[in-house]
């Protein structure tokens, strides 16, 4: 059985799927972009910025499962340009402890949903 999860701490899906579903104790988060739900605008100043947005949304969905950092167990990190790559990863390592960090693959794509430069998705298990 699923569980659909939806805050409005987080944006709204921008097509036709849920911002996270829970099955079990297994949480499915949808890609995260850089949008700011309180006014539905893009976050772009500069990468970081725009890592953090994507961070605090994933962390609202966490909270609504009843779930934190701790409980990811794998993330998926797409990118539109690998320079960005240290940058964004100096954001995601102030929510993950290296020696519980999840598992992670990052992965360079030609392009992510409204241009944006990064978007993450994760997996995440209560216990």
């Amino acid at each position: 059985m699923k569980k659909i999860i939806k805050t409005n701490n987080a944006p709204a899906p921008i097509g036709p799927y849920n911002q996270a579903i829970l099955t079990g104790d297994t949480l499915y988060i949808s890609g995260q972009i850089a949008i700011n739900p309180v006014d539905s605008q893009l976050v772009q100043d500069s990468i970081k910025e725009e890592t953090e947005q994507v961070f605090r949304n994933l962390k609202a969905i966490l909270e609504a499962a009843e779930m934190t950092f701790e409980n990811v167990v794998k993330s998926s990190i797409f990118i539109s340009d690998m320079n960005n790559f240290n940058e964004i990863n100096e954001v995601y390592s102030k929510y993950f402890n290296e020696e519980t960090a999840p598992a992670r693959e990052t992965v360079e794509v030609a392009n992510l949903p409204k241009f944006v430069n990064v978007e993450i998705s994760m997996i995440a298990v209560k216990g």
